[in-house]
């Protein structure tokens, strides 16, 4: 049983590597079994196929990132220090998981109807944490914003793309990089920002 996690667990790390290579479409199951040594046919015995694979990526990154801000914002009350967590974990986390991000964003195109649907809702979910502190700012006077749902969006593009330029050995650290979106952010939804 333990090697068959075990074998499970570098079919997920290969098939993610070369996913976020390559893209979906250009990885065969060949390629995936080359990858990590075995035959085409041993990938079955833990997959239906690469659909399957690209699904369960996705759903185990979404579910993990449910997981992650549910830790993160246990505890913050207050519609600033919600937003401000949010931020803090989704660049934190997002910079931490490059790939699965990249999978996450960029292959949903490939996940067949009903994976997509499952996904998607994951996202929903997700994104729905961020408006309910968006209404709420927006509510209160707090937060100068027009629509909560499309400035969600906006807050999510932004601060997911840091996965496209963020170098680890470049002039900022990552703590750095996670308070300067936090700060964009604020000015965003018209809060001025603290003094470092």
């Amino acid at each position: 049983m333990l090697e068959s996690k075990d074998t499970k667990a570098k079919i997920r790390k290969a098939a993610l590597r070369l996913f976020a290579e390559r893209g979906y479409n250009a990885v065969s199951m060949r390629d995936l079994a080359d990858a990590i040594g075995m035959r085409q046919g041993g990938l079955y015995n833990h997959f239906e196929g690469k659909q399957a694979l690209l699904s369960d990526l996705m759903e185990t990154h979404m579910v993990a990132l449910l997981e992650a801000l549910d830790t993160a914002m246990a505890g913050v009350g207050g519609t600033r220090p919600r937003l401000e967590a949010f931020v803090r974990h989704h660049v934190a986390h997002h910079l931490n998981y490059p790939d699965d991000v990249f999978l996450a964003y960029m292959e949903i195109r490939s996940l067949d109807p009903g994976n997509r649907a499952r996904i998607v809702a994951l996202r929903n979910r997700y994104e729905h944490m961020l408006r309910t502190i968006l209404d709420d700012g927006s509510a209160e006077g707090l937060f100068a914003i027009g629509d909560a749902a499309v400035h969600a969006r906006m807050l999510l593009a932004m601060m997911t793309g840091v996965t496209v330029w963020y170098c680890e050995n470049g002039r900022l650290t990552r703590d750095e990089v996670v308070e300067l979106y936090l700060g964009a952010a604020l000015q965003s939804v018209g809060l001025a920002t603290l003094p470092p």
